[in-house]
């Protein structure tokens, strides 16, 4: 299973390129001020900062909100985020799996199940063979099922049981 929760300063940090590469740099291209946009840089990296604390602190509530908050402004769009596979490996991916499960689904295929929970595909079908997983009627695997998983491993983890 994934490494819960991830190093907060790698995720910080992916946090602030996400945000200087999707928004800042545009700005930059748009203004043609770096001025303008180096101030938004470093407000970026003082935000990022408490982003990262939210995002990885006791409040699932607040952790959620801010997850969704990120997600609507870093990946907008007309359709839904449909993240590649390895996206969901990264730290804020993980973040996302933990606190949302899928942005926008119910059920994932097999692959992106594993991706979400660190295991294989084969995995995830042994786990939905075992009733570990539950399976969405219409194919793949209920998100429900993969946040409730994770949640479970990480409780056992913090409480000093194997994962």
């Amino acid at each position: 299973m994934t490494n819960w929760p991830p190093d907060r300063d790698e995720l910080t940090r992916q946090l602030i390129r996400i945000v200087e590469i999707r928004l800042l740099d545009p700005i930059e291209i748009l203004l043609e001020d770096g001025a303008t946009t180096g101030a938004l840089q470093r407000m970026v990296q003082a935000k990022a900062t408490s982003w990262a604390a939210l995002l990885l602190g006791e409040d699932d509530q607040a952790a959620a909100l801010t997850a969704a908050r990120l997600i609507a402004a870093l990946y907008p769009g007309d359709t839904a985020l449909e993240p590649p596979a390895d996206w969901w490996r990264t730290p804020f991916g993980r973040v996302v799996a933990h606190r949302l499960g899928h942005p926008s689904t119910q059920a994932v295929s097999y692959s992106v199940a594993g991706a979400m929970l660190g295991i294989t595909r084969q995995g995830v079908h042994d786990l939905v063979s075992r009733g570990k997983l539950a399976r969405h009627p219409d194919g793949g695997v209920l998100v429900t099922s993969i946040r409730s998983r994770l949640n479970r491993d990480d409780s056992r983890t913090t409480s000093g049981g194997k994962s």
